[in-house]
């Protein structure tokens, strides 16, 4: 081999390896508040964070859910994910601009595709903005509870053992139970953020006041 051959060949390896890596990197994602890094499940339109916040764009016909009339199966809503203790709570705000039917916010809980919690803030059936439960044991449910005026509420998870509770609060202050249920997980959990727009062209979602905690709960009625 002629030594400008062997210098052109060094030259598009190292070209090669200098654009992958970047291109990987870009996939771990870090956040101040949670102590591990998250990855992408279905990459977003946009993405965006700061120290306080991230903003995460949900593309066309995006969603996660399974139909209990098996008519509508589809999990291809963007979702930054992270693998937690095997106790925590974890909280944030969630607000967008609810312009279609179904658009939301969301924190995820997820075993496997079949097995997963989504907590949403969602624009529902009616226009109203509805914060919604969603809990899938090969099936999902699909949970309407209190309706909310305004485009921004703060939600909290917290997982005690094999239960799972969780709670929403218009101050990030006070907050109030939605659904206490037991989640018999036999793989690791990953948890995280998820945007969707099932209906609309995209939703853009951001997530503030986001907070971590590796601990128990004793009391599941004030989440503390």
């Amino acid at each position: 081999m002629s030594f400008r051959l062997l210098f052109r060949s060094l030259t598009v390896v190292l070209f090669l390896l200098c654009t992958v890596n970047p291109l990987r990197a870009q996939d771990d994602v870090s956040l101040p508040a949670i102590p591990f890094k998250l990855h992408w499940d279905n990459k977003p339109v946009k993405f965006s964070q700061s120290p306080a916040s991230l903003t995460i764009v949900a593309g066309k016909e995006t969603d996660m859910f399974r139909d209990p009339n098996v008519t509508y199966n589809t999990d291809n809503a963007p979702k930054l994910l992270f693998t937690p203790d095997s106790n925590f709570v974890f909280s944030t705000g969630i607000r967008h601009s609810f312009t279609s039917k179904w658009d939301g916010g969301a924190i995820v809980i997820i075993e496997d595709s079949l097995n997963w919690i989504k907590f949403c803030f969602e624009k529902d059936y009616t226009g109203a903005r509805r914060v919604v439960s969603v809990v899938t044991k090969d099936i999902s449910d699909d949970c309407n509870s209190v309706a909310i005026s305004g485009d921004l509420v703060y939600y909290k998870v917290a997982k005690a053992s094999n239960v799972i509770t969780l709670y929403y609060s218009l101050d990030n202050k006070k907050w109030f139970l939605v659904r206490h249920l037991q989640f018999n997980n036999k793989k690791d959990l990953k948890i995280g953020f998820l945007a969707q727009s099932p209906t609309g062209k995209q939703c853009t979602v951001q997530f503030s006041a986001i907070k971590y905690e590796a601990k128990k709960i004793k009391d599941p009625y004030v989440g503390e």
